[in-house]
């Protein structure tokens, strides 16, 4: 994140505002959109960042990217950001709006690492479980990486569940290595 403060300050305002014209869950849908544009399309990117195209083209370009695809308020917003010179910083506000969305709603992002693809049903399941234990609605991020060999990693805020068998290895190797059944003789 380039500027987490300024990011933060904008998505606070944004939010705001939504609030106060109740229309947070239309902004919110909007800023996914965005984030999902800016994280599919790089050239969205290169273009929100590029310091040769003026602010008028941006905001005509994005105008027409984003016709009819999201609310007026959010349109306003990405006018408004792009004539200041923050335009560059849109994804990163995207994100703290959501973030900020999430708080107010008392929702919680899970993330979950599997070695294999999980079925959606054993998703809806974790789920499930993980809504009774945290007493919070949770949103579920799934993704695959083949080195943990098997188990799962379950991300949520600051805490982190490894029940994968890579670590279960790793915990094993550290074992061995320390040697703490063979008493040191010198």
């Amino acid at each position: 994140m380039q500027n987490p403060r300024l990011a933060s300050r904008y998505a606070k305002a944004l939010v705001d505002l939504a609030v106060e014209k109740n229309e947070l869950e239309t902004v919110h849908t909007d800023m996914q959109l965005l984030k999902a544009i800016c994280k599919s399309n790089p050239d969205v990117v290169a273009l929100l960042k590029s310091p040769i195209i003026k602010a008028d083209k941006k905001v005509k370009i994005l105008a027409a990217v984003l016709e009819g695809k999201i609310s007026a308020i959010t349109a306003g917003f990405v006018t408004l950001l792009t004539n200041k010179g923050r335009e560059s910083t849109l994804p990163e506000v995207a994100t703290e709006v959501i973030r900020e969305y999430n708080v107010i709603k008392n929702i919680t992002n899970v993330k979950i690492t599997t070695a294999v693809p999980v079925d959606a049903s054993t998703l809806e399941t974790i789920k499930t479980k993980v809504e009774q234990t945290a007493g919070r609605k949770v949103t579920m991020e799934s993704a695959v990486n083949a080195d943990l060999i098997g188990g799962f990693v379950l991300e949520t805020g600051d805490q982190l569940f490894d029940a994968s068998v890579l670590r279960d290895l790793k915990d094993i190797k550290k074992q061995f290595l320390e040697n703490i059944y063979v008493p040191n003789i010198r």
